[in-house]
């Protein structure tokens, strides 16, 4: 059992999507309902930048700056730091964009839910490096972490009120197939990441926990948090030996859990993976 210490002060009130890029300068993540991605400097300080409505995911470009998913489509930060919208996925306002990743091929992936949760109301979409847009599946609810395999060949995908981790088969041709259960889990799966020994760590939304699964299946290890509410996690640091887990104050009353917000992070003795970029 590991327990993770406060890395920065709760400054987020819904903070989401970690991710460690040296091209950026290390950790950034967003605070989705306030519209921000916010970014951490070397003395655990935050500074944020308002992308729009909501700031829902974002991962680097290969030629700089960031892909960022927002309410209900893709903004492009250039390498200049200018921003630039494209256009809008969909027309529906009861639905969001929510959580997102690159596949090891560069294309940006992210997913929907519903404002009120809607069930089955969800997809999963897949933004190509040309500016496609692909809606890959439906039927989901609360669309939420995704990485693959080191190898590249395994994507891990979790639709939080299964309380499910699946897996599926990945190739550049053929995408995501061959969709399987991986792991039954005791609470809500919420953001994932994949270390350089495959094995997968997933943020307990209410739980309190980061979970470690080995490739099996098999529970391989906890990491505690003093809050409840456990969004999502990445490795990063100058080694990627350091886990960031990030938390939020939703369905928290004022007063309680005060660190709530914050991001945490410890040393689990592995390594994580580097961070798979968008190619366009």
């Amino acid at each position: 059992m590991t327990k993770a210490e406060q890395f920065t002060d709760p400054v987020a009130f819904h903070a989401e999507g970690p991710v460690w890029s040296p091209s950026w300068g290390g950790l950034r993540y967003v605070d989705m309902f306030a519209g921000d991605v916010l970014a951490v400097d070397a003395d655990s300080h935050v500074t944020r930048r308002h992308v729009g409505v909501i700031a829902a995911a974002l991962r680097p470009r290969q030629g700089g700056g960031a892909v960022i998913g927002v309410e209900r489509g893709f903004v492009l930060e250039e390498p200049d730091g200018s921003l630039r919208s494209l256009p809008d996925v969909w027309d529906d306002t009861s639905l969001r964009f929510n959580d997102g990743a690159c596949d090891p091929h560069g294309r940006f992936y992210c997913g929907s839910i519903g404002y009120h949760q809607t069930p089955g109301a969800a997809s999963l979409y897949r933004l190509d490096p040309d500016g496609t847009v692909s809606r890959l599946f439906g039927d989901v609810t609360i669309s939420n972490g995704l990485d693959w395999s080191p190898d590249g060949g395994t994507a891990y995908y979790a639709d939080t009120t299964t309380r499910r981790i699946d897996a599926f088969d990945y190739d550049a041709v053929g995408g995501l197939s061959r969709r399987r259960a991986f792991v039954e889990v005791d609470g809500f799966p919420d953001g994932l990441t994949v270390d350089s020994e495959g094995h997968v760590w997933v943020a307990i939304y209410a739980g309190s926990a980061v979970r470690r699964y080995r490739p099996d299946g098999t529970l391989d290890g906890v990491v505690e948090l003093p809050v409840s509410q456990v969004t999502a996690c990445t490795f990063g640091g100058e080694n990627l030996d350091e886990l960031f887990i990030t938390t939020t104050r939703e369905n928290l009353p004022d007063g309680v859990q005060p660190a709530a917000g914050a991001v945490f992070s410890c040393r689990p003795g592995v390594k994580g993976k580097p961070v798979m970029a968008f190619a366009g």
